[in-house]
């Protein structure tokens, strides 16, 4: 496995394959590596000659008071865990080879719509961080196929839409929701997590189950079901963000003509916040 930090190694690395025409899987990630993020790696060694993964904390996606400085790093268990997979390259890059003109100075990527609602409202300006710095990657790795987590279900669909409406040629996959044996979806934030908050955070998970099979049983009054099952959150002991149903495709409030559903929500635990989706299909 080979570690790089500058663009140009990486770029010399991608013209090699290039002549090879082998194919190159690209698992973007902020390190501090779980289960999760090897799913993703996992699926892009089965599908691909060449595997790269980046590792960049992206301070342009944490807000003001959000936990950039905070945000745990563990550098040398994810070479490893990274090298037992088989990876053939990890990136590595500063800041300063990212953003050489500063933060303020830096040409941003901003996706509309599906950008400020739900996450986006909570976090104003996270998903323009998050198309910049993708899109950044996008264009030094050159992939043939990227791997996302669906647990981030918004950040998937926001890089998709960048995809197609930037004419990039690469394929987006988005991998199934690793989870605890309890139900929680990984999370490198779980490590914020006290013991005690550690044994209530699955009921982020049971709520949203019951919320979708709610709705598979036929429940369409999506407001007054959200309003029920955020009481139990509260009484659980989260400071709610948001929890909503919304259309799979455009994130938008569902009509009765969409048939294919997303329940999330993402809802404080101490000082970690947590998010979490389930997708439900209905039938004709």
């Amino acid at each position: 496995m080979e570690i790089v930090s500058d663009i140009i190694s990486l770029r010399q690395a991608r013209r090699r394959w290039q002549i090879e025409a082998k194919s190159i899987g690209f698992v973007p990630t902020m390190g501090n590596l779980h289960h999760g993020h090897l799913r993703l790696v996992k699926e892009a060694r089965e599908e691909c000659d060449i595997v790269v993964v980046s590792i960049f904390v992206n301070p342009l996606q944490f807000g003001p008071d959000e936990d950039l400085a905070a945000y745990p790093r563990t550098m040398e268990h994810d070479l490893a865990a990274l090298e037992a997979m088989g990876v053939d390259i990890v990136f590595t890059p500063s800041v300063e080879a990212i953003y050489p003109r500063g933060l303020e100075q830096q040409t941003f990527v901003e996706v509309p719509g599906i950008s400020y609602m739900i996450c986006g409202a909570s976090r104003p300006g996270h998903f323009r961080g998050v198309a910049t710095i993708v899109c950044k990657l996008f264009n030094m790795v050159q992939p043939n196929h990227a791997y996302f987590g669906e647990k981030d279900y918004q950040q998937l669909q926001v890089i998709k839409a960048m995809v197609t409406d930037l004419s990039m040629n690469l394929q987006v996959h988005g991998v199934s929701t690793v989870r605890e044996a309890d139900g929680l979806a990984m999370s490198s934030r779980n490590n914020y997590l006290t013991t005690q908050e550690r044994e209530l955070a699955p009921t982020l998970y049971k709520v949203l189950s019951n919320m979708a099979d709610a709705i598979h049983l036929g429940r369409r009054d999506y407001s007054r079901l959200i309003q029920e099952h955020k009481q139990q959150l509260l009484a659980s002991g989260f400071k709610i963000d948001y929890l909503e149903v919304r259309s799979a495709d455009s994130l938008l409030q569902p009509g009765h003509e969409d048939l294919r559903l997303v329940v999330l929500v993402a809802a404080f635990l101490g000082k970690a916040r947590l998010i979490d989706n389930i997708q439900v299909q209905l039938e004709e």
